[in-house]
């Protein structure tokens, strides 16, 4: 018998579909990515440096990057009416409000709760 008559080598029902795990961190984004996202802009509030917002930028590359190809990359699809407006219901929904949108508030909630502390501190300390 083949490898592939024993199933060894078949996934998603066919042997070649091994790109097909390239979009499991796409799946896995849709509920977890909105938390790490937020996770690492309050990490980049509290910690300056190079490091916390290259984690930002790394962390997220892979599952925006092969969704972004799968919605640009079928050439054949161009040439529909509605293709500009799945590129920019792609941009806003997974782009801007599962990877941006969750760092914005992270990064801005940390930032001003730091402030609010630090105001309530230096009033502490002046009475």
């Amino acid at each position: 018998m083949t490898r592939s008559a024993l199933g060894a080598s078949m996934m998603f029902g066919y042997s070649d579909e091994w790109w097909a795990l390239l979009f499991l961190p796409v799946v896995l984004w849709v509920p977890f990515g909105p938390f790490v996202m937020g996770a690492l802009g309050v990490w980049c509030a509290r910690r300056p440096g190079g490091w916390p917002r290259l984690w930002s930028v790394l962390l997220p590359l892979v599952p925006v990057a092969v969704s972004a190809t799968a919605i640009v990359l079928p050439v054949d699809t161009w040439d529909e009416p509605t293709h500009g407006e799945d590129v920019l219901g792609y941009v806003l929904v997974y782009v801007v409000g599962i990877t941006v949108l969750p760092w914005l508030l992270g990064y801005g909630s940390t930032r001003v709760v730091r402030v609010v502390r630090a105001r309530r501190d230096r009033g502490r300390t002046e009475s």
